[in-house]
C-alpha cells in the first residue's frame, strides 16, 4: 500500500473531506458536522460494520460558487468528494454560499 493509501487510513473521513473541499473550492468556511449517530440504524451504516462516518451535514462558503446555480454548486462538492463517496461516505446535506450570499445572510440575522 501506498503512503497515500496509510494516510487515508489514519485521517478521520472528515479530515480527508476538508482537505478536498479546501484544496478544490478555496472555501473561506468550512463546517463538517458527522452525524452518522443519528442514523445508526441504516442500512448503509450496518453495512459498513456500524464504524460511523457515513452521513455528514456540510457549510460551506466559496467564490467558486460565484455564479454557479444551487445544482452545479452541489456538484462541484460531490466532484471534489468522488472518492469519499465511492468508499462509505453515504449522505451529504448541502449548504453551498457565495461570499456575497454569506454577507447578506449574516447582515440579515442581526
Amino acid at each position: 500500500m501506498g503512503s497515500r493509501g496509510v494516510a487515508n487510513m489514519v485521517l478521520s473521513r472528515a479530515s480527508r473531506m476538508r482537505a478536498k473541499l479546501q484544496s478544490a473550492l478555496e472555501a473561506s468556511v468550512l463546517e463538517i458536522e458527522d452525524v452518522s449517530h443519528q442514523h445508526a440504524g441504516h442500512a448503509a451504516v450496518r453495512e459498513g460494520g456500524g464504524a460511523g462516518e457515513t452521513h455528514f451535514n456540510l457549510k460551506i462558503v466559496s467564490p467558486k460558487f460565484d455564479g454557479q446555480s444551487l445544482v452545479k454548486r452541489h456538484r462541484m462538492v460531490y466532484d471534489a468528494l468522488a472518492d469519499e463517496l465511492q468508499s462509505g461516505l453515504h449522505a451529504l446535506s448541502i449548504v453551498a454560499k457565495t461570499p456575497t450570499e454569506a454577507e447578506a445572510a449574516a447582515g440579515a440575522r442581526k
